[in-house]
C-alpha cells in the first residue's frame, strides 16, 4: 500500500461500496490497463463526520453514532482481497483508500488531488434500499458528474428491460 497518495498520481479511482464492486472494479481496471497506470478503489463512509484533513490529505472524523467509536475509517480487509486479484490478472497495481463524508464530494476531491483521468462507479443497488438512499441523498453518480470536472463512468449493476419500468418509476 502507498503511503501516501502523491504515490497514486494518475491512478484511476474506482468508488466502491462495502462489501461489494467487484462489477465496477472490473471495468475500472480494464481503463487502468488501456491507461498503463493503477487503480485506487475508495471507500466512503457517509455515516462519519470529519473534523480536520491534514496536509497529506489524512481526514480525521468521527462516527455519528457515538456506539461506533472504533477508530478512522478503514478499507475492509475481506473486500480487498476479494478485489485484488482482478486487478493482478491484468497487471494492474491496486491501491485502497477509506474517506469521510458526503461520496460525491469526497469522490471528486480525492480524485482531483492525485490527478486521476477519470473516476468509475456503479449504478445505484437494486431493492427498495437502494431507492430510499437514492432518494434522500442522490445518486453519487449524478453528483459527480455535474460537480467536478473528469470524466464519470457509471457501470451499470443491475441492467432493467426496456419493457420494465426503471428503479425510480416504483413505488415506494
Amino acid at each position: 500500500m502507498a503511503t501516501d497518495d502523491s504515490d497514486l498520481h494518475g491512478y484511476v479511482v474506482a468508488g466502491v461500496v462495502p462489501g461489494t464492486g467487484e462489477a465496477v472494479v472490473t471495468r475500472a481496471v480494464e481503463f487502468a490497463a488501456r491507461f498503463g497506470t493503477g487503480l485506487v478503489c475508495v471507500i466512503v463512509e457517509p455515516d462519519r463526520v470529519a473534523f480536520t484533513e491534514g496536509i497529506d490529505g489524512t481526514v480525521l472524523s468521527y462516527p455519528l453514532d457515538p456506539d461506533e467509536l472504533d477508530g478512522p475509517p478503514a478499507f475492509d480487509d475481506d473486500q480487498e482481497a476479494r478485489l485484488r486479484p482482478i486487478a493482478e490478472a491484468r497487471g494492474v497495481v491496486l491501491e485502497t483508500r477509506a474517506l469521510t463524508g458526503e461520496p460525491a464530494h469526497c469522490l471528486g476531491r480525492f480524485a482531483e488531488r492525485i490527478g486521476a483521468p477519470m473516476i468509475v462507479v456503479g449504478s445505484r443497488e437494486a431493492g427498495l434500499r437502494g431507492s430510499v438512499r437514492e432518494f434522500f441523498a442522490g445518486s453519487v453518480a449524478l453528483h459527480l458528474s455535474h460537480r467536478q470536472h473528469l470524466p464519470v463512468v457509471v457501470v451499470p449493476l443491475a441492467p432493467v428491460a426496456r419493457t420494465d419500468r426503471l428503479p425510480w418509476e416504483h413505488d415506494l
